[in-house]
């Protein structure tokens, strides 16, 4: 091991006397070199992510990218806070265009990622969960007006019948042009447009016993017997007014919420401004109430799942390579538990929505269920962080993919991600991929790059040292990716961005952990990770 390591350093010695080595200050390289590939001599996707800018419409990383990759994985324009409006409405246009320009270059692409926590409309999604729901309680008495008396209907008065009294008629509707449930409905003819007296025609239930400050849902179905119809509702003893609604031929419902004024009200029907015929049926006034506690958000929390899911995966079925079905689920502290909105920094935050806060260890098994049932074909990964340094969250990853997958889950490889540094323990790294890969399930190196900051300084110099440094790293984790990863295992390898100064650690110049200095110009991590490849392992 130590001969090999130290031959390799000999050799970046050498070749790096004929590199280039422009610091990142220096002048843009406009084209980079012709020289090997690493998509050429990969057994394995060689991937990368970019961002729209990135691959769309900088041209000098477009063709590094078309140049040495065959896979990617888009940066951000998977993301759910990209696809999903803050009203819930899904935009794949930009999603779309790099997804066609990548197929156009015969790239692959990982899809990132369907179920995360973070960059996720949690404000949205919370809104569906506070949102009040009607009780399932109706508090109208014979809503359907099915019983009848002599003065109309048992529950309802009759108010006025236009002017003079008695213009207006107000029976039982039935058969099933009339009825919207049931046998019998509210029948009332209009023959007189009474304009702004809509007061006029009016039918009003029984007081019914609310709580004064509560909120109420009314509704109720209604139909018209020709188009342009008009109704409204109103309330006593306390007057509050519906706007009036426009009512046509087709049985339509209509609600109405109201904070209760009175211990006792009267909803009233007010049916007089349009000339016309109504039907009225399957009346209800219920109490809105609040859910409180994850509990009660379990099936609405199950259902959202399954619509995001749906909706994203769906939309771009049979063309992707993978999925991220489930990003970074276990926590780091205490290390391995399940997310919560208690172990999860700024779970309340507007990008923040943590799935598995409301659904446990069911998360998973019905993420992936959904997955597979929405692209059958792609193959569906859990991804996380850490996993080479913690080996509490790594040996709970491994717990949670057989547990769920003894429950049905298609769960087909573990994403890696390997955001490390120059000083990252090789012994940790060789370990983890030895125990991914016993599960026989795929292994991804899904978003690698390799610090040389290891300070934590506000700004850095990248000097010969460091790279070669670095290099060494990058070599090293290739090798025991493939010494410990069996041939038929090897999803692939991302590296998580192209040039320095496009990383997400990049900081100013806080540190440079990718393959390519920011002129575009290779760095010796790229030679390293070659040679690598190049070992025939």
């Amino acid at each position: 091991m130590k001969r090999r390591i130290l031959g390799f350093v000999l050799l970046l010695a050498v070749m790096s006397a004929c590199m280039d080595h422009r610091d990142v200050g220096d002048p843009p390289t406009p084209t980079v070199d012709g020289s090997v590939s690493l998509k050429s001599v990969a057994t394995f996707p060689i991937a990368l992510a970019a961002n729209n800018g990135t691959f769309l419409t900088d041209v000098t990383s477009s063709s590094i990218i078309k140049r040495d990759f065959n896979g990617m994985t888009f940066e951000n324009e998977m993301k759910n806070s990209s696809l999903v409006s803050s009203s819930g409405r899904y935009n794949f246009t930009t999603a779309d265009a790099m997804l066609a320009a990548a197929q156009a270059a015969n790239i692959q692409v990982h899809a990132h990622v369907l179920a995360w926590h973070s960059q996720t409309q949690g404000t949205y999604y919370r809104s569906i969960l506070s949102a009040a729901r009607p009780s399932d309680i109706n508090l109208v008495q014979n809503p359907g007006f099915e019983n009848k008396v002599a003065a109309g209907f048992a529950n309802f008065t009759i108010l006025n019948t236009g002017n003079p009294a008695g213009t207006a008629t107000i029976t039982a509707g039935s058969g099933a042009a009339e009825v919207h449930s049931g046998t019998s409905s509210m029948k009332v003819v209009n023959p007189t447009a009474y304009t702004t007296e809509q007061w006029r025609v009016q039918v009003a239930t029984d007081p019914i016993p609310l709580t004064v400050g509560k909120q109420y849902q009314i509704s109720y179905w209604v139909k018209a017997a020709s188009a342009n119809g008009s109704i409204r509702l109103s309330t006593q003893p306390t007057a509050q007014y519906q706007s009036d609604q426009t009512i046509g031929t087709a049985w339509q419902q209509v609600t109405w919420l109201i904070t209760a004024n009175d211990a006792q009200t009267r909803i009233v029907f007010d049916m007089g401004r349009n000339i016309n015929t109504y039907y009225i049926d399957d009346v209800s006034v219920n109490e809105l109430i609040t859910p409180t506690g994850s509990t009660n958000n379990y099936a609405k929390v199950d259902s959202l799942l399954k619509t995001t899911i749906q909706q994203i995966a769906g939309h771009f079925k049979g063309k992707v390579r993978s999925w991220d079905v489930i990003n970074e689920m276990f926590s780091d502290g205490p290390a391995g538990a399940i997310r919560n909105n208690t172990n999860t920094a700024n779970a309340t935050a507007g990008d923040v929505f943590v799935w598995s806060n409301y659904l446990g260890r069911d998360f998973g098994v019905k993420a992936f269920k959904y997955a597979a049932e929405a692209d059958p074909g792609a193959k569906l990964f859990i991804n996380d962080y850490n996993l080479e340094s913690s080996t509490a969250k790594l040996d709970s990853l491994l717990a949670y993919v057989a547990e769920i997958r003894s429950k049905g889950a298609k769960v087909d490889g573990i994403g890696t991600q390997m955001h490390i540094s120059i000083n990252t323990n090789k012994a940790q790294i060789d370990t983890h991929f030895r125990k991914m890969a016993a599960t026989g399930l795929l292994v991804h190196i899904s978003e690698l790059d390799i610090g040389v900051n290891t300070t934590n300084a506000t700004s850095l110099v990248l000097t010969d040292a460091l790279e070669t440094t670095q290099a060494e790293m990058y070599n090293y984790v290739v090798m025991s990716y493939m010494r410990n990863v069996p041939k038929s295992q090897r999803h692939g390898i991302t590296i998580w961005g192209l040039l320095d100064n496009q990383s997400w650690r990049y900081r100013n110049g806080a540190d440079y952990p990718l393959l390519y200095k920011s002129t575009g110009v290779k760095k010796k991590a790229y030679q390293a990770v070659l040679t690598a490849l190049q070992s025939g392992l």
